[in-house]
């Protein structure tokens, strides 16, 4: 299926983009999340009459993901959790926990913008896990686990 992007979606393209996807990738994902539209020639005539103002939306989020970069970089997020004498931990920091952490700390995050690469945090000590609040914007935090206290 043909689709316009409305925005710059991942390893697709960029806004305005006529690319090829699967059939269910469109109905499923793209569209039902507004990143995509049907190209058809209507459509197409339309995007380019609301170009520019796409354009300034996706600045604007663009511009918002960095600041929140900005305040993201080098940031420490402690998470207490039930550990063994070992320094294993009776379960795993994911990323809900490091986003809820930040989102405490006054730093609006979703658990989908954090980015684990090991998976799960599954030991005591200091962690890097990646923040992406826009996919341009990358932001390291420092997580700490602690052993929790009764």
């Amino acid at each position: 299926m043909q689709v316009i992007l409305l925005e710059k979606v991942g390893k697709l393209g960029n806004l305005g983009d006529v690319v090829k996807v699967k059939d269910g990738f469109a109905r499923n994902y793209l569209i039902p999340g507004k990143m995509a539209r049907r190209a058809t020639e209507a459509a197409i005539k339309e995007f380019e009459t609301k170009r520019a103002d796409l354009e300034r939306a996706a600045q604007a989020k663009l511009d918002a993901a960095r600041s929140l970069g900005e305040q993201l970089s080098g940031k420490t997020v402690r998470i207490a959790q039930k550990a063994g004498v070992d320094g294993r931990l009776f379960g795993s920091v994911t990323n809900a926990d490091v986003a809820e952490g930040l989102t405490k700390m006054g730093l609006a995050v979703q658990k989908s913008q954090v980015r684990m690469p090991n998976g799960p945090l599954k030991t005591v000590g200091d962690h890097v896990v990646s923040v992406a609040p826009h996919g341009d914007v990358h932001a390291d935090v420092t997580v700490q686990v602690v052993a929790q206290t009764e």
